[in-house]
């Protein structure tokens, strides 16, 4: 089984044909919400770097007793925040190793998230190394010390808002509400949309089917030019002229 995001599971081999994306929101991954805001794909590729996400926010709550985000509105801006690397506060009591590897699992970049092998390696080291299992007791005393002192845990947590919501459920509404002109999170979703990003130029048929699918127009040209290993770079912008230079 693989963790969906704490409301949602399936087996890892899993090809649903239903491409309405379902979550929540304080667990799902960056790149799934990048995707979801721009309108750049109907095909939302949860994967096992999304699982390592996932993991990350629950080790999260394993160390604060807390939900992530659990203060605030699970709407657009927590939404843009996230993206923006917006992650919780890791508390003073974490031990740095465990604090290291939840920053791991939480990168932007899927492929600079541990994979579950080694997150497997990394715990099981913690469990093995007397100085680790050392500094791992001695923090749990410190948790448990903080909890009794009241201030840790469900209790010490910030109050949780009315529209933080941790059930699964469908997120299609992000993409009708950031697609109105009249809508806060308009003008928001334009900042990302018009972003740039480098692409390999074997990547310039996937630009295509991008461009077929999305209602935006978008400027395609060179970004750099590297003799070496005659590659080009792309950029992409929501301007409606396109143009190459080589």
């Amino acid at each position: 089984m693989k963790i969906g995001d704490l409301g949602l599971s399936q087996p890892a081999n899993s090809t649903s044909l239903d491409n309405e994306i379902y979550g929540i929101i304080p667990y799902i991954t960056p790149e799934i919400l990048k995707l979801l805001l721009s309108k750049v794909s109907d095909v939302f590729p949860f994967s096992k770097a999304s699982d390592i996400y996932s993991m990350g926010m629950i080790m999260w709550e394993l160390t604060t007793g807390c939900k992530p985000f659990a203060n605030v509105e699970h709407e657009h801006s927590l939404v843009y925040k996230i993206i923006d690397e917006k992650r919780p506060e890791i508390t003073n009591d974490t031990p740095e190793d465990f604090a290291n590897l939840m920053k791991k699992c939480w990168n932007s970049d899927p492929k600079k998230r541990p994979s579950a092998i080694r997150v497997h390696d990394i715990i099981n080291y913690w469990l093995t190394e007397d100085n680790d299992v050392n500094i791992f007791n001695q923090a749990e005393e410190i948790r448990l010390e903080l909890i009794k002192s009241k201030m840790l845990g469900p209790e010490f947590c910030e109050k949780s808002h009315s529209k933080a919501i941790y059930t699964s459920r469908s997120l299609s509404f992000l993409i009708s509400k950031s697609s109105s002109s009249n809508s806060p999170s308009f003008n928001m979703r334009q900042k990302y949309i018009t972003k740039e990003y480098e692409f390999d130029i074997n990547d310039i048929n996937d630009i295509s089917n991008i461009q077929s699918e999305s209602s935006e127009k978008w400027k395609i040209e060179d970004e750099t030019q590297d003799d070496s290993n005659n590659r080009k770079h792309v950029k992409t912008d929501t301007n409606i002229n396109t143009e190459n230079k080589e």
